[in-house]
């Protein structure tokens, strides 16, 4: 029943350090250093820094020059500086950060729960400009699930991103892509904040957008796959998921879509991951989870895509072309924290505050990394194997209840669970936690 996950990314193949000054972003991008980093790296190594913010840390960082960028829970953007850990500045917003920031030209964009998207000076924290949606929400039903009271409306307790931004830089006037809970996909002038053009659909949008061959990809509660075209935001073709209104929830789409070699790939908390080709919209291939939501973004090398599931706890490799399963890894919890990948290793975090390393080809665990929150807690919290026991993180209060689920949710918050995505940067590997930290950790 519970199930979750976040955005990423997909593959670049060139030099990552020629990118980092120009672009950094954590959203479904071919140029987002940090999701392939072209090095040896394989395992894990010691903890550089750990910089605590004042919330829970959903957000995913994206490290440009000498900072990294982040936002969190404690309504605040961060520029934290990348080798000390060290606080450079912050900016206060009216709502939890809880969208991943994009870097372009020395300017930081990202959103907030106060319904606004912000572009900032990368350098001094100084806004430059900002843009009103029509506002952010989580999604939620009354009854949600069939809970109980079924009078009341209640937030999905699993819904913990906003769309992110992607930045699109193939012209002179770059144009910055994100999606609101308004159920618009908006294309704003990235130096002005001037709307270009919004897209409507049915449904909330969480999915952070994909940029391919001159079209922008992303997903929306409405249960549909879009492509519209990235200069006139016109409807190229559109992909519905299997649409179940299940336990009074439509089971919609918060993952976020990567493309490569003319496919797009995004998974649905319909219990699918999907293969579709970029330029029709027809299905290639598809995975079907055992009805755990796929909502991690797939990161994509060479002729294979990685990607989480939620209640079964994998990390999977497949054929990119066929949908062959090659390899799995079973973690300790949810995974909703979208992997990160170095030449033969792929690094992503679990709910329970496993930070994992697992070689790409084998499927073999080579490195973990604890949250200090699952240092501190894991043994009065999870079960003797180290494993999510929703019952038991309730401490066996009635799931039936609404309140209860919420006091689950939040005990095993206290594990430092990891729903951030990392990024990698000259041998160093950086993501956010529910224990309210940003790690740093070395890799070796």
């Amino acid at each position: 029943m519970f199930k979750y996950f976040i955005l990423v990314i997909f593959l670049w193949s060139g030099s990552v350090s020629a990118q980092t000054s120009q672009l950094s972003m954590f959203a479904a991008s071919p140029t987002h250093p940090g999701v392939y980093a072209p090095d040896n790296h394989t395992s894990l190594g010691d903890i550089k820094w750990a910089f605590k913010t004042g919330g829970k840390v959903f957000s995913s960082p994206a490290v440009y020059n000498k900072a990294v960028y982040i936002g969190s829970g404690d309504s605040s953007l961060y520029a934290i500086d990348k080798t000390t850990g060290k606080l450079l500045w912050k900016f206060i917003t009216g709502g939890p950060v809880h969208s991943s920031p994009a870097v372009y030209k020395n300017v930081v964009y990202f959103g907030s729960y106060d319904g606004f998207y912000y572009a900032l000076n990368a350098k001094t924290g100084k806004l430059k400009w900002k843009f009103k949606t029509g506002g952010e929400k989580k999604v939620g039903a009354k009854g949600l699930w069939t809970m109980k009271p079924d009078d009341m409306y209640m937030d999905d307790p699993f819904d913990f991103f906003l769309s992110s931004p992607v930045i699109g830089t193939d012209n002179h006037d770059p144009i910055i892509y994100f999606g609101s809970s308004d159920g618009n996909l908006y294309a704003l002038h990235a130096r002005t904040g001037e709307k270009k053009w919004a897209f409507k659909t049915n449904g909330l949008i969480h999915s952070s957008p994909a940029l391919y061959n001159s079209n922008v990809y992303f997903g929306s509660w409405d249960t549909f796959l879009y492509a519209v075209d990235a200069q006139t935001g016109d409807l190229k073709w559109k992909f519905e998921t299997d649409k179940q209104l299940l336990y009074h929830l439509l089971e919609g789409i918060q993952a976020s879509p990567a493309c490569s070699r003319g496919m797009v790939y995004i998974g649905s908390r319909d219990g699918h991951f999907y293969a579709l080709d970029a330029y029709s919209g027809k299905l290639v291939w598809k995975y079907a989870a055992d009805n755990s939501w796929v909502l991690t973004t797939a990161a994509i090398k060479d002729s294979m895509v990685y990607f989480g599931t939620s209640d079964t706890y994998l990390f999977l490799g497949f054929d990119a072309k066929t949908g062959k399963e090659k390899i799995r890894y079973k973690t300790n919890g949810y995974v909703y924290s979208s992997p990160a990948l170095t030449s033969n290793t792929a690094y992503f975090g679990d709910f329970t505050g496993n930070l994992c390393a697992v070689d790409i080809n084998s499927g073999r665990l080579t490195g973990r990394f604890e949250t200090s929150g699952r240092l501190t807690n894991a043994k009065s919290i999870l079960d003797s194997a180290g494993n999510i026991n929703f019952s038991l993180a309730a401490k066996g209060k009635d799931l039936a209840y609404y309140d209860a689920t919420v006091y689950g949710m939040d005990r095993l918050y206290t594990l430092g669970s990891i729903v951030s995505s990392p990024a990698i940067s000259n041998g160093v590997i950086y993501f956010g936690s529910a224990d309210n930290y940003v790690y740093a950790i070395s890799l070796k």
